[in-house]
């Protein structure tokens, strides 16, 4: 069997457009973030054929699911059968969610000097760690193993990881894949290609 998994990173958030840290909180979709959304699932539309034979499976935070209601709006497929997977949830940040990084550094100066724009995430005092969250998104992979055709709707850092397991990346290679909200990834034989509703036209 030809495994085939779309993944995507929900829009652009209130939280995202003010520079802050959401891990497991949430906040509603911007504007540009529904409509980013709604470019993507129209550029997804013209690759899978017929929706009703793929699966949506999606994080169980709220801007996941507000962009998976938009995805099958736009794929007519029936939102009451989202599956909701908690292994695709964000990184916790621990104490460091809702905040910027500048209040971040402010409360936890030592916490940031060894740290870099990739790995600083999991120096949170009480957030998860690395390997927490490549067992979970592994054991995610692992568990939707014999099914075909897969949509996954997740988070950015958690996305990274997903796809940094998917290929047997390093961490160090993982955490620098790209987040960007206007792309999505075709995941297929262990190969990763990637989707600009930028580039293409539809």
């Amino acid at each position: 069997m030809n495994q085939t998994i779309y993944l995507l990173r929900h829009g652009e958030t209130v939280f995202n457009s003010q520079g802050r840290y959401q891990g497991e909180l949430d906040s509603p979709l911007t504007d540009d973030g529904i409509a980013q959304v709604n470019s993507i699932a129209r550029l997804l539309k013209m690759y899978i054929g017929d929706p009703k034979k793929w699966a949506i499976i999606s994080s169980p935070l709220g801007r996941a699911m507000q962009s998976s209601e938009i995805i099958c709006n736009t794929l007519g497929f029936d939102v009451t059968k989202v599956e909701k997977d908690n292994r695709l949830r964000e990184v916790s940040v621990g104490s460091w969610a809702g905040l910027t990084m500048k209040e971040i550094e402010e409360k936890w100066p030592k916490l940031l000097k060894h740290t870099d724009h990739y790995n600083w995430f999991f120096n949170s005092p009480n957030g998860e760690s690395y390997t927490s969250v490549e067992e979970r998104v592994a054991d995610w992979l692992k568990s939707i193993e014999g099914r075909e055709k897969i949509i996954a709707v997740s988070h950015g850092l958690t996305g990274r990881i997903l796809r940094g397991v998917y290929t047997n990346l390093e961490k160090t290679q993982a955490l620098k894949l790209e987040v960007s909200q206007d792309i999505f990834f075709k995941l297929e034989n262990h190969n990763v290609e990637r989707f600009s509703i930028e580039y293409d036209e539809y």
